[in-house]
Order: structure tokens, then sequence, then C-alpha cells
């Protein structure tokens, strides 16, 4: 509860700032947007309780089948038929899947943007792309990650779980793989076209691959997330900081959202 108990010291503290980067606490935001701020990093082990902190936040149960208002959804990618993975062919609508005879699994409620494409579901942390990534980018649930290959920054934006009908979310949380830099990745929240902030993914611990970070918004709605993981998209070539390069290249694993509920 100590790390919980930050974020609700943060929030009290964020209706005073004004419009200014805060590396100490990774957030810069319009002022008097409330918001809770899960973060850890570390080992799968270490995470987890943040994770799950971050899971109650943001409503149990976990839900597998279309038509609730209450709970979370997460994704793990690692489900994903093998005509998917290892190439840059998945589908922006993969967890969105809106035929009423299709399987309840991919009727999620969750998007990707045309400006993400391609995206590339990956088993062999990237060392298709350049042979330096097969130890650089460890995954939290076994065995994939995800990246988009044109960027290093991607978006998604929610449906109601099913259908095409626009939703937000209130919370949204995602495990990143191999922040080296403070500043190279961070996740931007929109209501619409409204930024209601940036908050920054924490630098992965020595020894330790994962940086998880989660942020509730108790007065607002979310309906798109812009999601900057590292400097620089990954490619044949471009070397990781760790590995003599001069690039933070940054995969991404889990996602972990609340219901995504109609828009009003």
């Amino acid at each position: 509860m100590k790390q919980l108990t930050f974020g609700v010291v943060f929030l009290l503290g964020l209706v005073q700032v004004s419009c200014e980067k805060d590396n100490d606490d990774h957030y810069e935001a319009p002022p008097k947007v409330k918001m809770n701020v899960f973060q850890s990093a570390g080992d799968s082990a270490t995470i987890v309780t943040q994770i799950n902190n971050f899971r109650t936040q943001i409503g149990d149960p976990v839900n597998n089948v279309p038509g609730v208002t209450v709970g979370r959804r997460e994704v793990n990618w690692d489900g994903v038929p093998p005509n998917f993975t290892n190439n840059d062919q998945f589908p922006a609508d993969f967890f969105n899947l809106t035929d009423p005879a299709g399987a309840n699994g991919r009727k999620r409620g969750l998007v990707y943007t045309a400006a993400s494409l391609p995206l590339r579901l990956d088993s062999t942390s990237f060392s298709q792309l350049d042979v330096s990534y097969a130890d650089e980018f460890i995954p939290f649930s076994q065995k994939k990650l995800l990246i988009s290959t044109s960027s290093n920054v991607s978006e998604v934006e929610f449906k109601v779980a099913g259908t095409n009908t626009n939703a937000f979310v209130k919370g949204f949380g995602i495990i990143f793989s191999d922040v080296d830099d403070a500043n190279s990745t961070s996740l931007e929240f929109f209501n619409g076209n409204t930024s209601l902030g940036v908050v920054k993914a924490p630098v992965k611990k020595p020894g330790a691959a994962f940086s998880f970070l989660g942020v509730f918004f108790p007065e607002s709605q979310v309906t798109r997330i812009r999601i900057t993981a590292g400097n620089a998209k990954l490619a044949a070539g471009v070397k990781d900081l760790s590995d003599g390069g001069t690039k933070d290249l940054v995969a991404y694993d889990d996602f972990f959202y609340s219901e995504p509920l109609a828009l009003q």
C-alpha cells in the first residue's frame, strides 16, 4: 500500500501545479486534471504489486465477454495466432471483433489508430529485425511483445466491446520492456482532441527489464492514448543504449484498462 499512498498524495498536489514538467514525478499536464498514478520498475515479482493495485482501481472482475459495464479488460497478446506473429500484419482491430458469431476473446474494445500501422507482434524479441535485440527485450507474459514498425509512437482508442460504438475508459496501464532513459517513454491521455496530460514511465532497474505505468482519471473520460515507446523505432542496424547504441529502444507487453463505456 505504500506506493498506492504515494499516488493519492500525488493526486492531492496536482490541482495546485501549473502546466510544467516535473521530472521527479514523471508528470506534465494541464492544471486541475485529477489522476492517480501507479508506477513500478523491476522484475515481474516486483511490479506485480502495483499492477494488482491498479487492477483494483480500475475495477473487478476482468471481463471476457461483451455486454458488461463494470470491471476491466486485459490484453497480453500471447493467444494471437501464428499468421499474425513475427510479421508486420497484426490487425489494428484484432481486439475489437464486431462479428456477433466471432470469438468473445477478441471482443475487448481496443483499436489502434491507422497512424500506428504497421504493427508487429513478435515472439523472438524482435531478433528478426536485428540480432542484437535477442536478449534486449524480455516479455512479461510469455512470449510475445508488440511495436509499431513505422514509429516509436502508436495510439489506441476504444469501442464498446464487440461493437463500433465509440467509448471511453477511466484508466489504462501498460508494461514496457527495457526503458533506459527517464525522458524517452510515456503515455499521453486524450478526451477527444484535448490532452489530459503526459505521464512518463519509470526507468528499468539494474538486472530487470520491466517498467509498469498505469493512470486512473476519477473525473475524466479517456478516449485515446498515445504510447511513446523509447526515442526511436526498432529497425535493422539501430542499437539500444545498453548495447552500445545512441537510442533508447523500448517494446511493450500487457495492457490493463477499465471496461470501455459508450460516450454520452
